[in-house]
């Protein structure tokens, strides 16, 4: 086992009290600082480097998962992190779920200025705008780093990217792939549009059917799918920026879908239609 702090036994360490109090937003910001819980986060967050720099910075671990998860306890250690031996109710009071897997990272924040994802020239993108819900969140930035998305926006009416719930969704992918936060989203669909990338704003009641612009083949260009509230989906003004309002269709008898598997059918379907002959990716083929 790599070697580690002494076992805090109070919850009321100084270390504790300053990882605790990131579960609120005001102090993330703050200290600019996020937590990230369970093992898959963590070893992401200790695999994760942003120019030279480890974005973890320490890890609270119980004996137990120490032992479970030692090569993660030192991967953590090997990146410089500080590494503390906690019990497990020092590591439920920081964490916010209901069953710790005892491990909790503190990272250091990650998002992306949005002139270096524009600078990338990306082609597929996924806007978050209006989208409340941490879990919904961190669920669309998984599906768009599954789908091979380059980047993910999140809109200033947004939910905070490093609410404990969103990164818990996001289940590692957070560290996978540029994230930009706190765009206006007329910026963000502006500035997209001018880096030459359709805007397609994903909408039940949108006047173009997901299936028949895959048929018309007019998808495979770089693309960044906007995506709305999840009670209220997108407000008229948004999608009037679009180049195209585009709804799944419903073949069953299912009312509608909620946001993240909405999002992971539009992905996806962007994601094949450029990776097929004519698209804007070259398509890879085994010898």
């Amino acid at each position: 086992m790599p070697p580690v702090s002494p076992e805090l036994i109070s919850p009321r360490s100084a270390r504790v009290a300053a990882a605790r109090r990131l579960a609120k937003r005001n102090f993330r910001g703050k200290d600019r600082l996020f937590l990230a819980e369970g093992p898959q986060a963590v070893r992401e967050a200790a695999a994760h480097r942003e120019g030279g720099q480890a974005t973890l910075v320490e890890l609270f671990a119980t004996v137990e998962a120490a032992e479970r998860y030692a090569d993660i306890v030192g991967e953590a250690r090997d990146t410089g992190a500080r590494v503390h031996l906690a019990s497990e109710d020092v590591i439920a009071d920081i964490s916010t779920t209901v069953t710790p897997q005892g491990l909790v990272g503190v990272c250091r924040f990650l998002d992306t200025p949005f002139e270096e994802i524009l600078a990338a020239r990306p082609k597929l993108v996924a806007v978050l705008a209006h989208v409340r819900d941490p879990g919904n969140a961190g669920t669309v930035l998984r599906c768009a780093d599954a789908a091979g998305a380059e980047a993910v926006v999140l809109t200033d009416a947004s939910v905070d990217l490093y609410n404990p719930k969103a990164v818990r969704a996001s289940v590692g992918s957070l560290f996978h792939l540029p994230v930009a936060v706190g765009v206006p989203v007329e910026q963000a669909i502006e500035r997209l549009k001018g880096a030459g990338v359709r805007i397609l704003a994903a909408d039940g009641a949108g006047d173009r059917d997901l299936d028949e612009e895959l048929d018309k083949g007019t998808m495979g260009g770089p693309t960044a799918w906007v995506f709305g509230n999840e009670a209220w989906g997108l407000p008229e003004e948004t999608r009037a920026l679009a180049d195209a309002v585009v709804r799944v269709p419903i073949h069953g008898k299912a009312e509608s879908l909620n946001l993240a598997t909405a999002a992971a059918v539009c992905l996806y379907a962007s994601a094949r239609a450029q990776r097929a002959h004519g698209g804007c990716r070259r398509v890879t083929r085994s010898e």
